[in-house]
């Protein structure tokens, strides 16, 4: 067979009857053939495949080996012994060199056709001792990116242990000979992607075999810290970059600086060849990483290595603005090299006559990004003229060319100023990293925001400052559970006593977050937070249900703690079927703190047959209506004019208001935002108004039998102790295809009252009391579709109605407990922060009695002013940064501050004469006024988080004792030896610790805690 093969293949026939006896020798595989014949095929084909003549040729060879290879494994497997690898591997194959990348094809695809085949763990030992000699020869990048596709699909060659450092090391060392020489596009897109393919593979390896980092990493620094003059590595190095988890930041930047074996003159090497890897395309992280080390190098007061690095390469980086797809990154570091570098206008007036050439190209040449990206650069050429004035002859071209742009308010250019001299640094490094600062003067620790996940820290934030619900969830007993109660307690617990700034909530956003939620992206805060609730509330109802059908011992007599709780108070722990009170209610934690429930009734304007229904909510979606001008409750003339375009929210419904509203809701986005025209209390109003169902969407009576008109009207029949208000300010316009975003400035009131509609006789009983229902167990995310037509009705009828139904309007009082706050257009971009403070039912804040003339649908007493809390009770929450604020300033934010309005509202329920709150948490039969006592495994994992908080500030203090005794070369305020100012930064977090690449020791603590949380 192989005879007739290769005449056949050598031979003058066409094409197409070549391929069809080809074709009859494939088929011959399947029937029965000696070894002999096997063996001289397998030749056969190598040959082909190796120094085959055309591509014809290998072809051939590529489908006849796969095909004798297929249905004879075994001969094949003897084939491709240890000897014939090694003779491939160490002497090539005829006239090919040993390191020609045809080999490593070759090599790549017999091992896939032995793939399932004990034969390919027989070679794997002999390809791991290959794969490290050939890199120890320095490849080509064609050669390693070969090789680099053979060890990713087959990591069982890949060395192992201490020949694994060793290869790690040897391929990082490879990259500095990776140099490009490739002067078209094509063949510099295909030097990049072979890059990309061996970096790629170390990044596999560092998760695999996490020791292989820190060594990979100390040779990275040794190449770029070589003062050899002979020797320059690629910038391809760059590609690492990117692989390296942004949690060792910290550690090895901490490890540089502090390291006395590292001189000023590889450090200012290392960072010049960092600063050049901004020209790699493709590599992420770069600008993070040298800003870290701006950073770093700062906080230990070598100012002689920044002063010489800055005025060596800024006009470089100033260079790379001209290419757009490493603009954004140049920028950033171009930004912090000119802030930091206040003590003398020289490298400004380096890059100044570089600008005006640079503002003409940015606004002429058309791309998409450009605008945003000249707002900023202008922004920054703003600050630096305002550093360094008095040079009119340097200035009045530059001013002259962004005249048309606005330029920062006075307050804003010091505020950047100020935070980003040298001598405010303190180890702040990258965003969104922790920092080695305590609390801020709040005494609340803020959330490290991990990549556009400020919609989860604004809920976290939130949810913390309900206070009673808090309380309960400390109050939990959970030991040994992996639950996302668990991992909300735990979070909960680090929030409240963690030394740190700022916590990461990495653990808590993988366990909480929805699976059609993009990681990265921005989210729905409002959608995050219905998601979340119904975890939890579904996650309890489970436990409960499999502690009911599990076998009990019979209940013991009632101890003064089942008494208590009998009489009303909820337990602190997840539902016990031995409890009295759960037995009655088996409500959940959520259903007790967030849940309330609504009443739907439809009544038939022909024959008055009325239909009920009542359904669970966590809260209240409220729709904007354009007709809504004035503050004060719906009238008869504001109920008819309701018909223009109706708003009706949905409870559990999503963020969007209805399609039928949008033209109206999007035609208010773009007008300037006045002084609030609607409250809060407005919306609650129109989402309770009557609403009437007629000619489209008239209701079917089932006692009609037919379509009828109808009025439809809901009520709240059980009010939750947090009333949660969302809001819907983004609608979804048909036309358009898109969500946009309502902009009215809504009046928040500091107090409030919910109408609570009751049978007169159980009017005086508890408000929170749930109505006994079938539905009281269904998931607390079931929506009510809102109608889609709605008509007033007037305030008599309504009196007519509830005497004839017996019921009775009971105002529940509420006061503001948090809001978040949107800031943006649109529901895909912007930012969320949020605004607490501490409100519980038994803190005092005892509501006043709501007026009694509270008659149809008017919802509430306004009290817009803050008369009786102090000054500054509020934080504001922004990710890692906590700061003190007060009512006024959050009830002025919309009109200061246009983008930004309120979205997310939490009221807390009050108690009113007396009336005891369904809401304290209670543990062991007394009910928890203040904040309970830590379990011992939350206590265990926050001391055991301080102590390396404090191991990474006393490494931080040792740092800065050691260099207070060299003497500095230069100070920025002059020859003062007074210690520098603290930071003026914004508020990081903590973490990280110090010592040099050589003292591996130094870093085993941070090292474990940094990885453990990469890993995840």
């Amino acid at each position: 067979m192989d005879k007739i093969l290769e005449a056949l293949v050598s031979s003058s026939h066409p094409v197409s009857v070549k391929r069809a006896i080809v074709k009859k020798v494939m088929e011959a595989a399947e029937k029965e053939v000696t070894e002999e014949q096997c063996q001289a095929l397998y030749h056969l084909t190598t040959r082909l495949i190796l120094v085959g003549e055309d591509s014809f040729q290998q072809q051939v060879g590529l489908q006849v080996q796969e095909a004798y290879a297929r249905y004879h494994r075994d001969e094949f497997a003897s084939f491709f012994s240890k000897e014939y690898v090694i003779g491939l591997l160490q002497q090539g194959y005829g006239s090919l060199d040993r390191r020609d990348p045809a080999i490593l094809d070759y090599l790549h695809s017999s091992l896939r056709l032995l793939i399932s085949c004990p034969a390919v763990l027989e070679l794997a030992p002999l390809l791991q001792t290959e794969v490290l000699r050939i890199i120890c020869e320095r490849p080509e990048p064609a050669t390693c990116a070969k090789l680099a596709i053979i060890l990713t699909d087959f990591p069982q060659c890949i060395p192992r242990e201490k020949s694994g450092v060793l290869f790690c090391q040897q391929l990082v060392r490879t990259f500095v000979y990776f140099h490009c020489s490739a002067s078209e596009e094509r063949e510099l897109r295909e030097y990049v992607t072979q890059v990309t393919r061996v970096s790629t593979l170390l990044q596999g390896i560092w998760k695999v075999e996490t020791a292989t980092l820190l060594p990979s990493l100390q040779e990275v620094f040794a190449i770029i810290s070589s003062t050899d003059p002979s020797f320059e590595p690629s910038i391809a190095l760059a590609s690492l970059v990117q692989h390296i988890p942004l949690q060792m930041i910290t550690v090895l930047i901490k490890s540089l600086t502090t390291d006395q074996n590292v001189k000023d003159v590889s450090m200012t090497q290392a960072l010049c060849r960092m600063i050049d890897w901004l020209s790699w395309p493709l590599a992420h992280h770069v600008d993070t990483w040298v800003i870290a080390l701006l950073k770093g190098l700062a906080a230990v007061q070598k100012f002689t290595i920044l002063i010489d690095v800055t005025l060596l390469k800024i006009e470089q980086v100033f260079n790379r603005l001209w290419y757009p797809i490493v603009r954004q990154g140049a920028l950033v570091v171009l930004s912090h090299m000119l802030l930091s570098f206040q003590h003398s206008p020289e490298a400004f007036h380096l890059v100044v006559p570089h600008v005006v050439p640079l503002v003409q190209s940015l606004k002429n040449d058309g791309l998409p990004n450009s605008k945003t990206f000249l707002l900023q650069f202008a922004e920054l050429i703003h600050c630096m003229m305002y550093q360094y004035s008095g040079f009119p002859d340097l200035y009045d071209s530059i001013l002259e060319s962004i005249k048309d742009l606005p330029k920062p308010n006075e307050e804003k250019i010091t505020f950047v100023l100020n935070q980003s001299a040298w001598t405010s640094q303190s180890n702040s490094f990258a965003s969104g990293l922790l920092k080695l600062t305590g609390k801020s003067e709040t005494g609340k620790t803020g959330l490290v925001n991990l990549g556009n996940t400020c919609y989860m820290n604004s809920i976290i934030q939130i949810l913390f400052m309900a206070t009673d619900f808090r309380r309960h969830v400390l109050s939990l007993h959970l030991n040994g559970s992996n639950t996302l109660m668990k991992k909300l307690q735990l979070l909960f617990a680090f929030l409240a006593h963690t030394q740190r700034a700022a916590y990461s909530p990495r653990n808590f956003l993988e366990a909480s977050r929805p699976p059609w939620f993009t990681a990265g992206s921005q989210q729905d805060c409002s959608e995050y937070l219905r998601f979340l609730l119904d975890r939890l509330h579904e996650e309890e109802k489970t436990l409960s249900d499999l502690q009911v059908i599990s076998p009990k011992p019979e209940p013991a007599s009632p101890s003064a703690e089942t008494v208590h709780s009998a009489a009303g108070q909820p337990v602190a722990d997840v539902p016990s079927s031995s409890d009295p009170m759960v037995a009655k209610e088996g409500r959940t934690l959520v259903e007790r703190m967030f849940g309330g429930r609504l009443s739907t009734a439809i009544r038939c304007l022909k024959c008055h047959s009325l239909s009920e229904k009542e359904e669970p909510f966590t809260d209240l979606c409220l729709a904007f209506c354009p007709s809504m001008s004035q503050p004060q409750g719906p009238t008869d003339e504001y109920k008819s004019s309701s018909n223009v375009g109706p708003c009706q929210g949905a409870m559990n419904g999503g963020s969007e208001s209805s399609e039928s509203s949008v033209k109206e809701a999007g035609t208010r986005t773009d007008r300037p935002v006045a002084e609030p025209t609607l409250s809060v209390p407005d919306l609650v109003d129109y989402f309770l108004a009557p609403e009437i169902l007629e000619n489209d969407n008239c209701y079917f009576c089932e006692h009609c039998g037919s379509l009828q008109r109808a009025e439809k009207v809901m009520r709240v029949v059980a009010a939750p102790e947090y009333l949660i208000l969302t809001l819907l300010r983004f609608s979804y316009d048909a036309t358009c295809h898109v969500r946009r975003k309502i902009m009215d400035n809504v009046g928040i009131p500091l107090r409030m009252c919910l109408p609570l509609c009751q049978h007169a006789s159980a009017a005086s009983s508890d408000a929170a009391s749930p109505s006994e229902s079938p539905d009281s167990g269904e998931n607390l995310a079931k929506k009510l579709k809102p109608s889609q037509k709605e008509e007033g009705v007037t305030d008599s009828r309504t009196k007519i109605e509830r005497a004839e139904s017996g019921l009775e309007t009971l105002p529940v009082p509420y006061v503001l407990s948090s809001v978040v706050m949107h800031s943006g257009m649109s529901s895909e971009s912007g930012h969320y922060y949020s605004y607490g403070r501490n409100v519980s039912s038994t803190d005092g804040y005892v509501a006043h009695p709501c007026p009694k003339n509270l008659e149809g649908s008017s919802l509430s007493q306004e009290e817009m002013g803050c008369a009786d809390h102090k000054p500054i009770d509020w934080f504001l929450f922004n990710d890692s940064r906590v700061t003190f604020t007060n009512f006024q300033s959050l009830q002025n934010v919309t009109s200061r501050f246009p983008k930004d309005t309120a979205y997310v509202l939490i009221y807390r329920k009050q108690e009113v004469n007396g009336q005891e709150s369904n809401g304290g948490a209670v543990v062991n039969g007394s009910r928890l006024n203040g904040e309970p006592p830590l379990q011992k495994d939350l206590m265990d994992a926050i001391t055991k988080d301080n102590k390396l908080f404090l191991q990474e500030q006393e490494l931080n203090a040792r740092a800065r004792a050691l260099q207070a005794t060299s003497a500095c070369s230069f100070r920025p305020n002059g020859s003062d030896d007074n210690d520098p100012p603290g930071s003026c930064g914004p508020s990081g977090g903590g973490g990280g610790g110090g010592g040099g690449f050589n003292t591996i020791s130094r870093l085993c603590f941070v090292w474990e805690h940094d990885m453990g949380s990469w890993l995840k």
